[in-house]
């Protein structure tokens, strides 16, 4: 998933309005940011498969470090942790580490069987909602906009940074999915690596949008 993956960073923020966008959206977010890390270092693999799935060329050879179940807890038990040694705030790192958790689960439901439970095991799992792309467009989308919906419900614009930086960070995930969905595949595996490390930069303009806005309710 992508887009879903944001809206339930959006939503998180009704949880806990301590909690900055940029921060939910890391551990929302958190496993597609490592993975490109991981396959440069080639310590994970993918390849470029057109007609993998419906949805998507990318097949996930091995990434039990970053998506794997056992490694997911791992991750969700760290930020938990971290945030509240840093925070002290035992709400919003638990939701946090929700967060982290809600990636495994979501994209459970969008992958192939393709994800694995722990490191060097051959048991993947995925219900495969990639292979339908009406579907996979209708729930994302659903997650979303829902997200985008009770975001908004609770924040107002500081100022006019705030309302333009929220509305054109929407369009360009918007845009980013199309592109995704109806452009070209990735050459090759390399370069989907390093626009990958790209994402990096929703969590930098989250957390400048979040500074531009402020709880209203």
């Amino acid at each position: 998933m992508f887009l879903g993956h944001f809206g339930a960073g959006f939503a998180a923020k009704k949880l806990d309005k301590r909690l900055s966008l940029g921060t939910l959206f890391l551990a929302a977010q958190w496993q597609d940011l490592i993975l490109p890390v991981f396959l440069i270092l080639d310590i994970e693999r993918i390849r470029i498969d057109p007609g993998n799935t419906m949805f998507t060329p990318v097949d996930f050879v091995y990434y039990p470090f970053s998506h794997g179940f056992l490694s997911i807890i791992i991750w969700g038990a760290l930020f938990t942790g971290a945030y509240f040694i840093l925070k002290r705030n035992a709400r919003g790192a638990f939701i946090l580490g929700g967060l982290v958790l809600s990636h495994w689960v979501l994209d459970w439901i969008a992958h192939r069987p393709d994800l694995p439970i722990i490191p060097g095991s051959e048991i993947k799992t995925g219900l495969g909602l990639w292979n339908t792309i009406a579907a996979t467009i209708l729930v994302e989308g659903i997650i979303f906009f829902v997200g985008i919906f009770l975001y908004v419900r609770i924040t107002k614009a500081k100022n006019r940074s705030g309302n333009i930086g929220l509305w054109s960070l929407i369009i360009f995930f918007i845009l980013v999915y199309i592109m995704n969905l109806l452009g070209p595949p990735p050459p090759s595996e390399e370069p989907f690596a390093y626009v990958g490390l790209a994402q990096w930069l929703f969590v930098i303009w989250a957390y400048w949008l979040d500074r531009n806005r402020k709880v209203s309710v």
